[in-house]
């Protein structure tokens, strides 16, 4: 009898290891299944390579900004940015599209994805590095003053313009600087209307970047009775994208290919922006 018991006990006991490490084990993984016990690959899903090539379409915020971005007679834009961007865009094998946005607007149409990238001589300011992935500078600028032609001789220093109503791009590098001056201001839509805002008479002057500044105003141009005179810093153009893109690295990678080759120099003497190239 006690050897039965023994026997029925030691069964029982070993029935309950059984069960108990049955209970307490996960399934064996399958070797043959896909990525088994390998890290997820998030590359492809994070590229904005990926992304632009897959749709097919790499959109390019601008503003009309003459000699970068404008409008030629057939309603085509044209420019040093635009041109360039184009170029991007075939050695990427897609097409190009330019969104017209609001400037302030910028960073939110990027994270949106409304548009795939801000070029369009966009000054690399702290606000605009910390919040997009940026592209290598590629042209030199500054913020210059306008003013009708008949008064420039009043304005030639910073101090000089400081009871000036000024008319400035809302979110843009002009803004920021009569800001900091504190000058008064008023913001505008775009450049284009800051310069409409003095030749109206309606602001006392206005703060636009140097590269319009030489394009737009003075003899033969559509703002002849318009003239530029302080000059209020120094600066640096580049392309933004959404932050982390690897678009960045891969444009960086086209602007010292065309640096080599001399399409970038060529393109821009045709909007005689070629002064202001950066070498890449």
């Amino acid at each position: 009898m006690k050897t039965k018991k023994f026997l029925s006990l030691l069964l029982a006991g070993t029935m309950c290891a059984t069960l108990l490490a049955g209970c307490g084990s996960k399934p064996a993984e399958d070797a043959t299944a896909p990525d088994a016990g390998q890290p997820e690959d998030t590359t492809a899903a994070d590229s904005d390579l990926a992304y632009i090539k897959d749709k097919g379409t790499l959109v390019v915020g601008i503003t009309d900004f003459k000699p970068m971005d404008y409008k030629d007679d057939s309603g085509n834009w044209i420019g040093f940015d635009a041109d360039m961007a184009t170029a991007f865009a075939e050695s990427l094998g897609v097409k190009v599209e330019f969104s017209e946005i609001n400037w302030d607007n910028k960073i939110m149409e990027l994270e949106g994805k409304t548009i795939d990238c801000v070029w369009n001589g966009m000054t690399l300011t702290d606000e605009v590095t910390s919040s997009m992935e940026c592209s290598k500078p590629y042209c030199n600028n500054a913020q210059v003053v306008v003013v009708p032609a008949d008064k420039a001789d009043q304005y030639q220093t910073v101090e000089s313009c400081k009871d000036l109503n000024f008319a400035v791009e809302s979110g843009s590098a002009g803004e920021a600087e009569v800001s900091a001056l504190g000058y008064n201001y008023t913001p505008v839509t775009a450049q284009a209307d800051a310069l409409m805002e003095v030749a109206a008479g309606t602001s006392d002057a206005a703060v636009i970047d140097s590269l319009m500044a030489a394009a737009m105003v003075g003899e033969g141009t559509s703002y002849a009775n318009l003239t530029y005179t302080v000059g209020l810093n120094s600066e640096e153009y580049g392309v933004g994208f959404r932050k982390g893109s690897d678009l960045a690295a891969a444009l960086n990678d086209f602007f010292a290919a065309s640096y080599a080759d001399g399409s970038i120099q060529k393109t821009a003497e045709t909007y005689s922006v070629q002064a202001m190239l950066i070498e890449q």
